[in-house]
């Protein structure tokens, strides 16, 4: 995805893949409320369901068993770091957080990812942050407090969950442009290492915490759908989408969550937005396209699709 165009697909996947992860917010609701699945148990089931799909893909593929073997120590190290953090803290955090407060709640103490990934990543992985995105992730922040002002029913689990979530959200932002960066891993066996050790993890934390579940048929169609769609296709798309997004691009580009979350509520749910939530959006919206490259960049002679 070379030059201008490659940055603007790339950012489409993400938001492509951020609306994925969005329609999740019901889908995990609905297993957890109605379906009385246990918050780690059900993660464990969706990334690990996911997992072994990807390593059969990645089975059949000859390319990609002689690209899993030919692994570096040191890539490997990194990757598998990525899914003990990525996977198996921020996504099993993040489950007990929602099973345990208001999803508003959660959300807006998320929505810290942006400036936090802003002030870090100049130091860990060298990618300065400008003036306009520091700004940018600023009125991020700004825009979820708006949005979610008020009482939003915060519980002590819940909200050390969340914390717990942002900080290692954060930490497998750095990381996962890390390891996508150079390009010389592809995405999807990025995905299906980390994810492989993320949801082991996961697995073996919901067996001696919550015991073996019961699942109806209707909970097993929504751990299907959420492994198969939401997890193996969807972050598989994610890692590609960071070979060309900075770290602060992709966490703003996550944070768009908050306002799909809202919008397929308002649509499916019925759950009104008014003069609040909507200032909070348009404050989000900006701070995502301050937090772009792609604006206000012209291409370098090399870019221009003059020189093509």
């Amino acid at each position: 995805m070379p030059g201008p165009r490659g940055h603007l697909n790339a950012t489409l996947i993400a938001l492509f893949v951020t609306f994925l992860w969005s329609s999740s917010w019901v889908l995990i609701r609905w297993g957890l409320d109605q379906e009385g699945l246990s918050p780690i148990t059900f993660a464990s089931m969706r990334y690990g369901l996911a997992a072994m799909i990807l390593l059969g893909w990645v089975a059949i593929q000859p390319r990609r068993r002689t690209e899993l073997r030919s692994l570096d120590r040191k890539s490997m190290t990194w990757i598998l770091l990525l899914g003990v953090i990525f996977y198996a803290i921020t996504q099993g955090a993040q489950f007990v957080a929602i099973d345990s407060q208001p999803a508003a709640t959660s959300s807006l103490i998320l929505s810290w990812t942006p400036l936090l990934v802003a002030l870090a990543s100049s130091r860990s992985i060298s990618e300065p942050v400008s003036g306009r995105q520091t700004l940018g992730a600023l009125l991020v922040i700004a825009g979820a407090w708006t949005y979610f002002s008020g009482d939003l029913g915060a519980t002590a689990i819940g909200v050390t969950a969340s914390i717990v979530g942002l900080l290692a959200n954060v930490v497998g932002s750095l990381l996962g442009r890390h390891v996508n960066r150079p390009g010389n891993v592809s995405p999807l066996v990025v995905t299906t290492l980390s994810m492989g050790i993320g949801s082991a993890i996961l697995v073996a934390t919901g067996l001696v915490a919550e015991g073996v579940p019961a699942v109806s048929g209707r909970a097993l169609g929504i751990i299907v759908w959420l492994a198969v769609v939401n997890t193996a296709w969807a972050f598989t798309l994610w890692n590609l989408s960071l070979r060309r997004l900075s770290a602060i691009e992709s966490a703003a580009i996550n944070n768009t969550m908050l306002i799909q979350i809202a919008v397929l509520a308002w649509i499916f749910l019925d759950e009104r937005i008014g003069v609040a939530e909507g200032a909070g959006i348009l404050l989000v919206t900006v701070g995502i396209l301050l937090t772009q490259k792609i604006l206000g960049r012209r291409p370098t002679p090399a870019e221009s699709p003059l020189r093509r």
